[in-house]
Formats: structure tokens, C-alpha cells, sequence
């Protein structure tokens, strides 16, 4: 991905020149013209979109299955049909999409999911952190290479693309914001009074909290 981003990058840029490409949407295509390898192009990145669909649908339908299965959100959006599929955790977030795509603001609804992605990456790289230095003898499978340094770095630069986010589209940072404090309210409000105790996240949250307190 370096590789090829790179490539691209400069490539593109010598080709038409950096003004030209700057507010450009499909760069790569763009600088290969009209020909043949334009259309090769369109048609590998049309593959790529309906596998990342896949992915996407994949991704968000287990995490709503599992927040829902806890009680964070509504215990209906875990129901599975006959072959064990969470039918409504699938049908619900895709409804939502879907409608979002027809208001026409695809460049502020990207630029949405931009911002959440590099809050959620602040989150985690903190996490990271904390995790380390409070259970620095927890077995761990996988360890990161570099350890809290190269956590510390990725936060920075998470850090740096939320920040980038607020310059760049204000007004998606703002409704990405909203969202953040619609969902904390409901947890805050209704969900954590109804968290389901035998989930395995909860049992997993409970376990912990009482070897601490054996320890």
C-alpha cells in the first residue's frame, strides 16, 4: 500500500501537475486519461467497492449484534433468523445508510466517518496505553512491536487528523460530535440500567473485576 500510494502520488502529480490533481476525487484515473488503462482502472476500483460493501456490511452488522446483545443498544437489533444471522442488525444500519446517501452530501457524510474513525483511533491508542501501564503482566498473544512508543506516535498522529477534520469540514465534525453525545446520552440514560449481566462482554467485564478484587 506504501508501494502503490506512493506511486500514485508522484506519478499522478507528474502528469498533470499538482494544481490540476488538488481537487480531484479519482486522481489515478484521471491522470491516465481516456484510454484503456483508465477503464482497467474504474473497473478494479468498482471490484474493490463491492468488496469493501462486503466488508462493511460484515462489520457493521457483528458490532451492532454484539452492543445490542449487551444492552447497549436495543436488545431487538440481536435477534438472529433460522441460519443464526442477526437479520435486523444487518437491515437496520443499512436503511440508515441508505437514506443518508440520498440527501446529496456524500463529500460531508465521508468526511463523518473520517472524523469517527480518528476519534475512535485516539480512543484505542489511549486504551493501548492505559492497558499497559495498569496490566503491564496480562498475557498477551500479540504484542506490539515498539510497546507504548509507537502507540504514543500513532496517537499523535491520530490526534492530528481529528484536528485536521475540524479545519477541513467543520460542519461534519459538528454532526459527527452530536452523534458521539446522542449515543452517550442514551447510554447514559437508558442502556447502562438495562445491560444483559450474562453477555459474554459483560461476564468477561465481570471475571475481571473480581480476580482485581481478590488480587
Amino acid at each position: 500500500l506504501i508501494v502503490t500510494g506512493a506511486t500514485v502520488l508522484f506519478l499522478a502529480t507528474g502528469a498533470l501537475g499538482a494544481e490540476s490533481l488538488s481537487t480531484s476525487g479519482n486522481p489515478l484515473v484521471e491522470a491516465l486519461g481516456d484510454g484503456t488503462a483508465a477503464k482497467v482502472v474504474n473497473y478494479i476500483g468498482l471490484a474493490g467497492l463491492v468488496a469493501s460493501f462486503f466488508s462493511i456490511m460484515y462489520a457493521y452488522s457483528r458490532q451492532t449484534f454484539a452492543l445490542s446483545r449487551a444492552g447497549y443498544l436495543p436488545t431487538s437489533l440481536s435477534i438472529t433468523n433460522s441460519r443464526k444471522a442477526p437479520t435486523l442488525a444487518l437491515i437496520v444500519p443499512g436503511v440508515i445508510g441508505f437514506v443518508l446517501s440520498l440527501t446529496g452530501e456524500g463529500a460531508m457524510l465521508l468526511n463523518m466517518a473520517v472524523f469517527g474513525a480518528a476519534v475512535s483511533y485516539v480512543l484505542m491508542m489511549v486504551s493501548h496505553i492505559v492497558l499497559r501501564r495498569r496490566e503491564p503482566e496480562m498475557k498477551r498473544p500479540y504484542r506490539t512491536p515498539g510497546g507504548i512508543v509507537t502507540t504514543s506516535f500513532a496517537l499523535v498522529i491520530a490526534a492530528a487528523a481529528v484536528i485536521a477534520t475540524f479545519l477541513v469540514d467543520p460542519v461534519a465534525a459538528l454532526w459527527t460530535l452530536i452523534a458521539f453525545a446522542a449515543f452517550m446520552a442514551y447510554f447514559g440514560l437508558y442502556s447502562r440500567h438495562h445491560l444483559v449481566a450474562n453477555s459474554p462482554d459483560e461476564e468477561f467485564a465481570v471475571l475481571a473485576k473480581a480476580e482485581e478484587e481478590l488480587e
